[in-house]
């Protein structure tokens, strides 16, 4: 594997890193100005970066395997395709914010699984933005940079993400879970302490790829902001639970469950906050579990693997599960007592294996710390 030395022929200026996040529940609401309740994972995306004064933007990865080589004056929106867009399109917003970000040389690396719906992407996205920030000596804080890293999402890979990634990669703190409203950024932390409640939560990745940014979010977000706008409300954040029924009568039949999975999500975060400010880790998992059947049910953006893994994690003892991340699958979140956890990973395998589906891959998620300077 090619050093920073190696490839640009000097060292590095420093070392940054950016975490993947596994979202507990608040699935499709950040789009609608509701709530989301995000860890930050072990597993990063890193970056060793250094300033160029020529106005070029090179760029490597471990995973990519080529060096791209970009001037940062000609970055557009749509014109640098594949992986490299999404540090590029960093760069691109910070300086159409105004702010006075030059070229550099920037080395990547990653062990934050792709396509797998924990956030590989927002990952990349806020190490380079951190990167640059102490770099370029921007003193932006850590919201700015998140709402930085999703317009470049947005408006220069083309993805109509919502906030709730960025935040988590460039927010969220060890031990805790970060509960987010998305309509003004205003955040707490939560204390999660799995291991002291003699709790894990274990990530099961399908190895199904997702690509939100084939259409099918696109659309999804669309439905919700015309269903918003066909019941005068500014998103469906804004509708109550106490309103919903008479708020989905108003509507086209189409637009109903999108609506009642948005309504009953925002709700479930609640309360599920409302379950760890109790110290009642415990009682987390039924609202897990209903979250996936609104997911399945009403969103419709689970799969077939994804929902055996929820039945293979619930039958194997799991508190509760349900899928994680955008959906059309990526993984599976399951609350698992610590001593069960490679008893759930080996019968969702088991029940893989006799479907004829490829073993999913495990892991444990540890609450961990948002975007930093390694060194």
């Amino acid at each position: 594997m090619s050093s920073f030395q190696q490839l640009f022929g000097r060292a590095p200026e420093g070392e940054w890193a950016a975490p993947g996040r596994v979202n507990l529940i608040g699935e499709h609401t950040d789009y609608n100005l509701g709530f989301v309740l995000p860890v930050a994972l072990p597993q990063t995306v890193r970056a060793q970066v250094a300033r160029r004064e020529d106005g070029l933007l090179r760029l490597w990865s471990a995973q990519g395997g080529e060096l791209m080589v970009l001037r940062v004056d000609d970055l557009a929106p749509g014109a640098v395709p594949g992986w490299a867009g999404y540090p590029a399109g960093v760069v691109w917003a910070l300086r159409e914010a105004g702010h006075p970000v030059g070229g550099a040389d920037v080395r990547l690396d990653s062990d934050v699984p792709s396509g797998a719906g924990l956030s590989s992407s927002a990952a990349l996205e806020c190490v380079v933005a951190t990167a640059c920030n102490d770099l370029y000596g921007l003193g932006l804080p850590a919201a700015d940079l998140a709402v930085l890293a999703q317009r470049a999402e947005n408006a220069f890979v083309g993805v109509p993400c919502g906030i709730m990634d960025q935040m988590a990669s460039m927010c969220c703190r060890p031990g805790s879970a970060l509960f987010l409203d998305t309509r003004d950024l205003t955040a707490r932390q939560v204390p999660v302490d799995l291991a002291g409640a003699g709790l894990a939560l274990l990530v099961l990745d399908t190895r199904v790829k997702h690509d939100l940014g084939d259409g099918a979010y696109a659309a999804l977000r669309a439905g919700c902001e015309r269903a918003a706008a066909q019941l005068g409300l500014p998103a469906l954040r804004s509708l109550q639970p106490s309103g919903l029924a008479g708020a989905l009568a108003r509507l086209p039949e189409e637009l109903r469950p999108l609506v009642r999975h948005v309504v009953t999500e925002n709700a479930r975060v609640e309360a599920a906050v409302a379950r760890l400010d109790a110290g009642d880790l415990t009682a987390l998992g039924p609202v897990l579990t209903a979250g996936h059947a609104s997911l399945r049910d009403d969103y419709r953006v689970s799969c077939p693997e994804t929902d055996l893994a929820v039945e293979a994690a619930l039958a194997a003892g799991a508190h509760g599960a349900r899928m994680t991340g955008g959906g059309f699958g990526g993984s599976v979140i399951a609350l698992v007592d610590a001593d069960a956890a490679e008893r759930v990973a080996a019968g969702a395998t088991a029940a893989f294996r006799e479907a004829g589906y490829a073993e999913p891959r495990t892991l444990t998620a540890v609450p961990a710390e948002g975007a930093r300077r390694l060194r």
